[in-house]
């Protein structure tokens, strides 16, 4: 999310693993413990849990004894490699199983983790002195929570707290280690520990004071569609002027841009359908804000029970504080009114996690394990794509939940990050990388464009988003057009995973081998509009001078493209009359149709002028004066014809796009 407030992970990556050797031990990471024959003789390391980022932290001292670690067991997949095939095959439009989606019964009976070493993992864990808190319903995460010298004294690792990416996180100082006498159900059955290890698991929310978020507005002028407004009165820049930005497009013209206009007014508005978004904490005001935004912009308001929050109790919160708590307001505000705009008739259910770190992971492994939607929407992710940072069983975490996703028919959308391919617009190539999880196998990575939507809500155009900025200083744009590189939609070649069997033939062999000789997983897989300047209007409580009140403010990043995607196929799975489920294979199946925008960057340079208020919230400190150049070029990343790392696929071509969808013809009867 760009603009007023960024509540991503901020990390980045400082290693490099050959591709394939990666790739190698992510697929074995489930699967690293052996089986011993009834209990281990002598204490067992459980790999993918030693934190390689205390290099890059400040040691802050020994966690007190006392200290309540929150943290999960993560148990292995039976039979992970047929659960592979079969996901692969029912999510495959051209196989005769395509979208036979499974049960959450038919997946626990087949894949799940038996259940006597589900209870096993809890009798040993109560054993050790911890509390059981929750076990989800495939039993494939234990959570529990006990005392820093507990977890010491267990996993036989000294606790101490770092700061870290600007927050103070307690971590184990070396692998976790199962103590001898462990049961073999138990040693056999654990793929991991998330939770003891904090860093790994930073979202860094923007700086915010107590209370509701502070006040921010969007500078004027602006306009209400694009080339309203031109700025004239500014510098030209490529020979011409250019026309003020947006001051943040509309439910509705978004709704008309990407072509759903005629099927909401037929009623196929997403209903019987259910989006779940997941973030950290919760809006005490966010039921009251959308309704207020919808009333105003003539759209439908939530009814009576069409709006869910799952949230742990008020006392549930953890490190608010590091977190930046209320900063995650907007990025909650933004996912559930990008929702409904697309997908006014369909159920959305937020679920909050209870912090920033890995209470965001335990939510959303949650809510697909409880089959809470048929939609997922994560306008969030680690900004890193290295095992080294993120940990063998962390990425083992985030495979499985997926998989299970992909298997019993649930969309999962991840943002593709919003600092294109992390090389500061190319100027550092060696921080290449790419945002996990978005580039899991089993997940839709939604990438961010720059949207022109006309005076009628007709499309106009839309390029990839990778912004320049030059600013005005004593009537000179500076430095000049193109100016730096700011902010863009994420992207590129994975490190961690193989080039899935849906991109082959469909992704050109020059970014599937960017890393090296071994074919990669690329993103993004499909876009839509993200760039900050083309973004939406929003209404959200906020903290101003004279005090606490509902106010609209524009906002992007492709944490806005993920849940308009969320919407639209929330939309579409009304209109097919069936959960689309894992839909990457038919979104690549529509590559080069007109079912799709196929985004190539201009030929000639674009470019808008934004007004910024220079205290965020009147003009009394003035204004300062941006020139943005659209889709710079500047990065490793570029949109061209077909797939590109820039925008995937391209972007929805109104109803070509829910017909190409519509395998079964359901639109047609």
């Amino acid at each position: 999310m760009t603009d007023a407030r960024r509540p991503r992970r901020q990390r980045r990556a400082t290693r490099r693993l050959i591709a394939a050797g990666i790739a190698t031990a992510v697929a074995f990471a489930i699967t690293a413990i052996s089986l011993p024959a009834a209990a281990i003789a002598s204490p067992m390391a459980i790999p993918g849990t030693a934190p390689n980022w205390l290099p890059k932290a400040i040691d802050k001292g020994t966690t007190p004894a006392s200290t309540v670690i929150n943290f999960g067991v993560l148990l292995k997949l039976q039979n992970s490699s047929a659960a592979t095939a079969l996901a692969d095959q029912i999510s495959d439009p051209a196989s005769p199983s395509y979208g036979k989606w499974l049960t959450n019964a038919q997946f626990t009976a087949q894949f799940a983790p038996a259940g006597s070493d589900v209870a096993a993992v809890r009798a040993w864990l109560s054993g050790q002195g911890f509390t059981v808190t929750k076990t989800l319903p495939s039993g494939m995460y234990v959570e529990a929570s006990g005392t820093a010298a507990q977890v010491e004294k267990t996993f036989a690792t000294p606790m101490r707290d770092y700061l870290y990416q600007g927050k103070k996180v307690h971590t184990n100082t070396s692998t976790l280690m199962l103590p001898a006498g462990t049961p073999a159900a138990v040693s056999g059955a654990v793929g991991g520990v998330i939770g003891v290890d904090q860093g790994r698991s930073v979202k860094k929310p923007s700086d915010v004071v107590p209370g509701q978020p502070d006040g921010f507005r969007v500078g004027q002028p602006c306009s209400d569609y694009y080339g309203q407004k031109i700025a004239s009165d500014k510098p030209p820049a490529y020979g011409q002027t250019w026309p003020y930005t947006v001051c943040g497009y509309t439910g509705t013209q978004l709704q008309s841009a990407y072509g759903e206009t005629s099927l909401l007014s037929r009623g196929i508005d997403g209903r019987g359908v259910t989006v779940a978004i997941t973030d950290a904490y919760a809006s005490p005001t966010m039921l009251a804000d959308a309704n207020t935004y919808f009333a105003r912009h003539g759209m439908p308001v939530f009814k009576r029970g069409q709006y869910q929050q799952i949230t742990p109790p008020v006392n549930g919160y953890d490190a608010i504080d590091d977190c930046g708590g209320n900063g995650w307001y907007g990025e909650e505000t933004l996912d559930v009114e990008a929702v409904h705009s697309m997908a006014p008739g369909a159920k959305v259910v937020y679920v909050g996690g209870a912090d920033c770190l890995s209470g965001l992971d335990d939510a959303w492994a949650e809510t697909i394990d409880g089959h809470v939607a048929d939609v997922i929407t994560n306008s969030w992710g680690d900004d890193v794509d290295d095992v080294a940072d993120l940990g063998a069983d962390y990425i083992a975490f985030y495979q499985q939940f997926s998989l299970e996703a992909a298997l019993t028919g649930i969309t999962v959308n991840f943002s593709s990050g919003d600092a294109g391919d992390y090389t500061s617009g190319g100027a550092d190539l060696a921080s290449r990388t790419v945002s996990f999880p978005s580039d899991l196998p089993y997940v839709t990575s939604v990438g961010g464009t720059s949207l022109q939507v006309g005076a009628r809500g007709q499309w106009l155009a839309e390029y990839g988003w990778q912004n320049s900025y030059s600013t005005l200083v004593n009537g000179v744009w500076t430095p000049r057009a193109a100016g730096t590189w700011v902010s863009g939609g994420g992207g590129g070649t994975s490190y961690l995973f193989a080039q899935p069997s849906y991109q082959r033939g469909k992704v050109p062999p020059s970014l599937s081998h960017m890393n090296g000789p071994t074919a990669m997983r690329v993103t993004p897989d499909i876009a839509m509009d993200g760039d900050s300047g083309t973004g939406m209007l929003v209404g959200e409580t906020q903290t101003f001078p004279n005090g606490v009140y509902y106010d609209e403010y524009r906002i992007g990043g492709t944490s806005l493209s993920s849940p308009l995607e969320a919407g639209v196929i929330a939309v579409a799975d009304q209109a097919v009359g069936r959960p689309l489920g894992f839909v990457n294979p038919l979104y690549y199946r529509l590559l080069n149709t007109p079912a799709l925008h196929d985004i190539v960057a201009p030929r000639t340079p674009q470019a808008e002028v934004r007004a910024n208020l220079t205290n965020s919230i009147d003009s009394s400190a003035g204004f300062t004066y941006i020139l943005r150049t659209i889709d710079s070029q500047v990065s490793t990343l570029h949109d061209t014809r077909g797939y590109d790392n820039e925008t995937g696929v391209g972007t929805p071509n109104g109803l070509a796009f829910f017909f190409g969808l519509d395998l079964f013809g359901h639109l047609r009867r």
